[in-house]
């Protein structure tokens, strides 16, 4: 049993890091391989075209709910950093996890888009930062943090200082860079369901969008964007039927 949990642990960590990195068919954000064309790709990624909760979304049309408190621990550090041509990426050490609905995801890697994928009543950032988690269970939880230019971030800095910058390189990061230091302190958040927002367009993703945007520098959001050459968001998708809890 404990051999087919670990397997099962190793099987979501290859989704969730592979699913940034590339995989059956080319896509990317622009040319023949652009979003709009996803779908169309490779049969394994036809919930690009035809699911029903994709993300990224615009958030707005909120509905007033008691939602609990996340909670994070967040007790290790990243200790490798990957530019997979699509994102950069940082890969966390086992031990840090958030619990949602009574569930512990486990945090696998924060990685980032410019500008941003989700809107906030119409509002883009000039960066976006999802951290993947996920459960025993192959389950998967994203939080969003959205940047604005202003100060320059401590833990941002961190990852930037050994940022590679050709695709399939990675490093090792010399600087223990905890994932709160590049979160806002008050955690409150907004909720829905969703997807991973590239291919293969995985639903049943849980959703937390923190409402409090972080401060990193105009220097820090240009590096990223000249390591990437290009804009990395997928464009926001119907909302459909959903619900987006604040």
């Amino acid at each position: 049993m404990k051999k087919a949990v670990i397997t099962l642990i190793t099987g979501v960590f290859l989704l969730a890091t592979n699913s940034f990195a590339g995989s059956k068919a080319h896509w990317g954000y622009s040319g023949d391989g652009c979003p709009e064309n996803w779908g169309k790709l490779d049969p394994a990624y036809s919930a690009c075209d035809t699911g029903v909760n994709q993300s990224p979304i615009n958030l707005t049309g909120f509905i007033e709910a008691d939602l609990p408190s996340v909670d994070f621990t967040y007790s290790t550090a990243a200790y490798e950093i990957i530019n997979n041509g699509h994102t950069v990426q940082a890969v966390f050490s086992k031990g840090s996890s958030i619990n949602i609905d009574n569930i512990k995801f486990n945090l696998l890697q924060c990685h980032f888009h410019a500008p941003s994928e989700n809107t906030v009543e119409n509002k883009s950032f000039p960066m976006e930062g999802h951290c993947v988690h996920a459960s025993d269970n192959g389950k998967l939880a994203v939080v969003a943090i959205m940047y604005e230019a202003g100060k320059a971030n401590e833990g941002i800095a961190g990852l930037w200082d050994k940022m590679p910058h050709k695709n399939g390189d990675k490093n090792k990061l010399v600087t223990k860079v905890n994932a709160d230091l590049f979160m806002p302190a008050d955690k409150d958040y907004y909720r829905f369901n969703g997807s991973l927002t590239t291919p293969p367009c995985t639903e049943g993703v849980r959703w937390i969008v923190l409402k409090n945007s972080v401060s990193v520098s105009q220097e820090q959001i240009d590096k990223f964007v000249r390591v990437m050459h290009h804009p990395n968001n997928r464009p926001v998708q119907p909302v459909n039927a959903r619900i987006i809890a604040k």
